[in-house]
């Protein structure tokens, strides 16, 4: 689903009555949430949660992304999360937007960083595409990449750890 699409549905669910929408289109599933909740004034406002998900039969691993006022941290899967004494030296670099993560810059491309190889900061480590774009993630930190924790060419959530970084390896 385009971006268009996705925010006429938005303004539909705000100039509306209705609580949320949900479309299938394409192998993909949107759920808009419209959460009214009461001002110190006694106007309300809403807070607009949409999701995204593969539909029944699509790829799993779909991102969500919170419009406004988020509700809720973006949940991660315990499998998904290293014990933390293992981590709690490392630095996460995660994901700054809902899209597809690309280890390399080309289908037939190396990868910009592999396990054990040592980055400085500011040097690209990968690419998540959002809408047709390509931005490229570079690292804060230089050190040695400890663990990836993202699949190539599949999706990622905001703020979903797709690497991590030992300082001082």
């Amino acid at each position: 689903m385009n971006e268009k699409y996705i925010k006429k549905l938005i303004r539909l669910v705000e100039e509306s009555d209705i609580d949320s929408l949900e479309v299938s289109s394409w192998g993909r599933r949107v759920k808009i949430i419209h959460r009214a909740s009461a001002n110190s004034n006694g106007h309300s406002s809403g807070n607009l949660i949409y999701t995204s998900h593969p539909a029944p039969g699509a790829v799993a691993g779909s991102p969500a992304v919170p419009i406004s006022a988020p509700t809720a941290a973006p949940a991660v899967s315990v499998a998904e999360t290293p014990a933390v004494d293992e981590t709690s030296r490392w630095v996460a670099i995660k994901s700054p937007m809902v899209g597809t993560f690309y280890a390399a810059p080309a289908p037939d491309a190396q990868p910009y960083v592999s396990l054990n190889e040592k980055i400085t900061a500011g040097q690209v480590v990968c690419i998540v595409e959002a809408m047709k774009l390509m931005n490229e993630i570079e690292s804060e930190v230089s050190g040695r990449v400890a663990k990836i924790m993202a699949e190539n060419a599949k999706p990622v959530e905001f703020g979903q750890v797709l690497f991590y970084i030992d300082p001082q390896g």
